[in-house]
């Protein structure tokens, strides 16, 4: 995903007229379809709380929503007492005053704010930072922090340390510090240069100005690493403007390349400036999680300190993840150590978007997570002996995110799906467990899929749970016994309801080998008649790192589905094999084989549907998708062209080889070539299948997009092109992976595309759809 997407620049449209035809989908029906986009049915949800902030152990804000518009409330935990923030009006003049524009006191844009010890209040608001006085009458722009000489310092994006003293930054490839009071910056490092440099966050699809790094618990020093890319290959895109075009060159390996990304491991002593570096070789730059080595912000995800900051814990990955090394370092002496390591038949996973293993000093354990049992659990190694001690959790379900351990109480806190019967098997449930394994204990009975967030010292944690048609409530629990502190909100959608909206249903087939269950959901028009004919739209993603199903919590719009059933479809979504959080087996099903896709799995869900619902037309099946479901979609079209009649590709990955190095050789392999040419990568290429296509295909892609770079698109349209077969093309100049400005219009022109060439019916000419903000 792109940093940021700039504005729509125009639109280039190739392609074929549709034939026009005697009946016609009216404005209403759009203006109807319109309405249940998320940017008109979120605001309709009352009392919808499903994150929270903590502020510090035993307080949390939200932000609460209604009719009359958004309040902020802090919550005491250990009573469940909310109170008001601030005063939202006079927040809301002191900031109209300050920027010169009107603020609703109703929609404050804050994302974030700190009551000071002297009552007065710290705000976020629009990417700036205001300073209000206690009586709130005036909110200031904060000071911009100048040197000895005047100079403003710099606004480098900063990793904030334990204590909240300092922030490291990166600034021309070394490693900064700036003290947060004062402002003043420190050049920690020095030998770092273009393409080698301290702890940046650039090694292909994601490239930012984030710092990458895990700060010592007494935040004194600073872990990260020297990254080399000074032989990784390029990747380039042009602008579209009058004039010469701005080159964007950057680093983007690619599967087979025989030198990509690097990273060296360094311990940097803030105070004293000393930089050690690890005795070991070079790192791939890799994740037990995910396709980088960060997978969030400035979260170095595999690296963990002792709490006496004595020692350091990481695990290394191979390139192709097979493999996984457990090792702990000294950071005084550079000094490593291999305490164990791990080799997977396929591909290892240390968690559901989090790594789960834990660094466990203080009673000489490391807590590791594995799938080696056809399901992720927690198990026990000894830091000395590098022996497994025991399996801690146990059975066919998955412990998926552990969220905090104690180690004096020797529990652990952690996420799971499918251990509780009858209950949805996606549907995430709350634990806790002994470092032995005993007093295993469910703390969210609730049959739903529950969001959890921990205060940091363990005591108490926040509770939102709900499922697809049930809309979520939220509570305070005790962590130790899960007992309910209080309910904090519990959300309305009567208003959402009043505007027309209806649920999406669950429902289960059988997978492609005719035994396996797979769980999808089901948008029906809001006016469903049973006695009418639908065309069936899919919606797919198919992973392998998600699926299909955005969600099993509630939301008010699941991306469009909804919205485009409003125009006389029926609309699914299903996660078939190959996707996560069941069996490692499932998730398994097309390892090697990105081409499968999960298609078998769509086509039988297809033919069961069809067969178990009259209304549904199964001679009139349409399928789309975005990135991942883009490349799904044209190899549905090319590879299935008697089962999908009308796709739409967006933004697709159609060919990995010209993808990303750590997404395709996780999941594809390692590249391997024959002494023919042919490779292992050869038939999940999309331009190889272009002669099945017989159906109406439309491709769109962003000009800009630096995650899957557009020629991937213009491989399959040379292709299409040289085959002969007809194809519509929509490009957007400028636009990144997402079409930011262009999003609305490429909505429409996916409603009308369904509408025209699946319905068979004319949609209305050029409709606008509300702007994302709901302004007209």
């Amino acid at each position: 995903m792109s940093k940021h997407y700039p504005a729509l620049a125009g639109a280039v449209l190739l392609g074929l007229a549709g034939a026009v035809s005697a009946q016609t989908v009216s404005v209403d029906d759009y203006r109807r379809a319109d309405s249940m986009l998320a940017n008109n049915t979120m605001p309709l949800v009352d009392h919808s709380v499903q994150r929270v902030k903590w502020i510090d152990d035993g307080h949390f804000w939200y932000r609460d929503h209604d009719k009359d518009g958004d309040q902020f409330l802090t919550v005491d935990a250990a009573t469940g007492q909310a109170t008001r923030a601030f005063d939202r009006d006079k927040v809301a003049k002191a900031l109209s005053e300050a920027t010169g524009k009107k603020v609703d006191p109703a929609k404050i844009p804050a994302t974030d704010f700190v009551v000071r010890p002297d009552d007065g209040l710290d705000i976020t608001s629009g990417g700036k930072h205001y300073v209000c006085d206690k009586a709130l009458g005036k909110c200031e722009l904060a000071a911009v922090k100048k040197d000895p000489n005047g100079k403003p310092y710099g606004d480098e994006p900063g990793l904030k340390s334990p204590d909240g003293k300092s922030e490291a930054f990166v600034r021309d490839w070394n490693l900064w510090v700036r003290d947060v009071a004062s402002g003043a910056e420190t050049q920690l490092t020095t030998d770092g240069i273009k393409d080698y440099g301290y702890a940046t966050d650039n090694a292909g699809w994601k490239h930012t100005d984030e710092a990458i790094g895990v700060w010592s618990p007494d935040s004194k020093k600073f872990a990260t690493f020297q990254q080399d890319q000074r032989k990784t290959g390029e990747m380039t895109l042009v602008s579209v403007n009058v004039g010469h075009p701005k080159v964007d060159t950057w680093k983007y390996p690619l599967p087979g390349d025989k030198d990509v990304t690097m990273i060296e491991r360094v311990v940097i002593d803030v105070p004293t400036k000393k930089t050690v570096r690890f005795k070991m070789q070079p790192d791939q730059h890799r994740s037990t999680i995910c396709d980088d080595v960060s997978c969030s912000p400035g979260l170095w995800d595999d690296v963990r300190w002792s709490a006496d900051g004595k020692s350091i814990a990481f695990v290394s990955t191979a390139r192709d993840h097979t493999q996984e090394w457990f090792r702990v370092a000294n950071p005084e002496s550079g000094d490593v150590r291999t305490v164990f390591d791990e080799k997977a038949k396929t591909y290892f996973e240390g968690g559901n978007e989090m790594a789960n293993w834990q660094y466990v000093p203080e009673t000489d354990q490391v807590i590791w997570f594995s799938e080696r049992s056809n399901w992720g659990h927690l198990y026990m190694y000894s830091l000395k002996t590098g022996k497994l001690e025991e399996q801690i959790t146990k059975g066919d379900w998955n412990v998926t995110q552990v969220l905090h351990i104690d180690a004096k109480t020797k529990t652990i806190w952690f996420r799971g799906v499918g251990r509780e019967k009858g209950v949805d098997p996606y549907y995430q449930q709350f634990y806790k467990v002994g470092f032995d394994g005993k007093g295993l204990t469910l703390l969210t009975p609730e049959k739903a899929d529950h969001t959890v967030s921990m205060s940091k010292d363990g005591t108490y944690f926040f509770d939102s749970y709900s499922t697809i048609d049930t809309p979520p409530v939220a509570v305070v629990r005790r962590s130790d016994t899960g007992a309910t502190v209080k309910e904090i909100a519990r959300a309305d959608i009567s208003r959402l309801k009043a505007a027309g909206w209806v649920a999406p249903t669950a429902f289960t087939v059988k997978a492609r080998d005719g035994k396996t269950d797979l769980y999808g959901q089901m948008f029906k028009p809001s006016k469903f008649d049973p006695s009418k004919k639908y065309p069936l739209v899919v919606y797919i993603y198919p992973g392998p790192q998600v699926g299909s199903v955005r969600t099993r919590s509630f939301v008010p719009s699941h991306g469009d589905n909804q919205a485009l059933a409003e125009l006389g479809f029926v609309v699914v979504a299903v996660d078939g094999m190959g996707t996560p959080l069941r069996s490692k087996a499932f998730h398994d099903a097309y390892f090697q084989n990105i081409g499968d896709n999960t298609l078998p799995d769509q086509v039988a869900a297809v033919k069961q549907l069809v067969k178990q619902n009259a209304w549904i037309d199964g001679d009139k099946v349409g399928i789309w998708g975005h990135s991942g479901g883009g490349n799904a979609t044209a190899t549905a079209m090319f590879r299935y062209a008697d089962t999908f009649k009308v796709g739409i590709s967006e933004s697709g990955n159609h060919d990995n080889r010209n993808y990303e190095d750590d997404w395709a050789e996780k999941w594809q392999g390692l590249l391997v070539k024959d002494k023919d040419g042919k490779s292992n990568y050869d038939d999940q290429a999309n331009q190889k299948w272009v002669d099945g296509l017989k159906g109406h295909l439309m491709m769109a892609h962003g000009t800009s997009d630096d995650n899957v770079p557009p020629y991937e698109t213009l491989l399959v349209v040379d292709a299409l092109i040289k085959a002969n077969k007809d194809f519509d093309l929509v490009l957007i100049p400028n636009a990144h992976h997402g079409y930011g400005a262009a999003t609305q219009y490429m909505t429409r022109r996916r409603w009308d595309y369904f509408v025209r060439y699946l319905k068979g019916e004319t949609p209305p000419k050029e409709y606008k759809l509300a702007p994302l903000d709901g302004a007209r």
